[in-house]
């Protein structure tokens, strides 16, 4: 879940696909738009399979094979508005950035929550640190693993040997 606000783009993120694929001999196809459309509906994060089952499942002219959507994220992955976040129960999730600050992201181990937050700090401190290697940063990333509040708390259900009295 995002707490982010969006920030004011120069260019749509269709615009910017279609120029993207341009450059690779590419067009911007109706499913390939259908799919972008989905990608950038909402801020969620999100994995392959949901995606497939929500663009497969389509009883309209919407509908795009899993194929095309595993081709198109690939795609939008390689125009860097689609970004791969974090393996959360097993599975490679996505979040696209483009029209959003930079942040950063806690990762629960147990169940897979990914909490955003600013992190204004941290990249000054990257920013800091690549000056003094003459690093000239095009980004940052930073995923801190853990456990969250909810996973922490004990349990509250009763001890089984107590059923049975």
């Amino acid at each position: 879940m995002s707490d982010l606000e969006s920030v004011s783009v120069a260019v749509s993120p269709r615009d910017k696909f279609r120029e993207y694929l341009s450059t690779q001999n590419k067009r911007l196809t109706r499913e390939r738009d259908i799919v972008l459309e989905q990608v950038f509906s909402s801020h969620e994060h999100f994995d392959r399979e949901e995606l497939v089952s929500t663009l497969t499942a389509r009883k309209d002219d919407r509908r795009v094979s899993r194929a095309t959507v595993y081709r198109t994220l690939q795609e939008l992955e390689r125009s860097g508005l689609l970004r791969k976040v974090a393996r959360a129960n097993g599975r490679d999730v996505f979040e696209h950035d483009y029209g959003y600050p930079q942040h950063d992201h806690l990762i629960c181990g147990d169940c897979g929550a990914l909490i955003e937050f600013p992190a204004a700090e941290i990249a000054k401190v990257v920013s800091a640190v690549s000056a003094t290697h003459g690093f000239r940063q095009s980004g940052h990333r930073l995923e801190v693993y853990g456990t969250c509040d909810d996973c922490c708390r004990p349990s509250r259900r009763r001890h089984p040997k107590l059923d049975m009295i």
